[in-house]
């Protein structure tokens, strides 16, 4: 896998945004584990947003 193609600026904000999204996910999947649906539910959305905003900066940005 060649990733010389990528440009400093689209590594940097895939970076910031997997920091945010990954801890999202993870304490989503572990709400759900200690049955806290709700609390679960609301990080797995805050995911899900983040990753909406992600998509949104690499279409308008890169």
């Amino acid at each position: 896998m060649d990733t010389s193609d990528i440009s400093a600026p689209v590594f940097v904000t895939v970076l910031l945004f997997l920091i945010v999204l990954a801890p999202l996910f993870s304490l989503g999947i572990l709400r759900f584990f200690q049955s806290k649906k709700k609390a679960g539910l609301m990080y797995m959305l805050s995911g899900l947003l983040v990753y909406v905003v992600f998509q949104t900066c690499m279409s308008i940005f890169f």
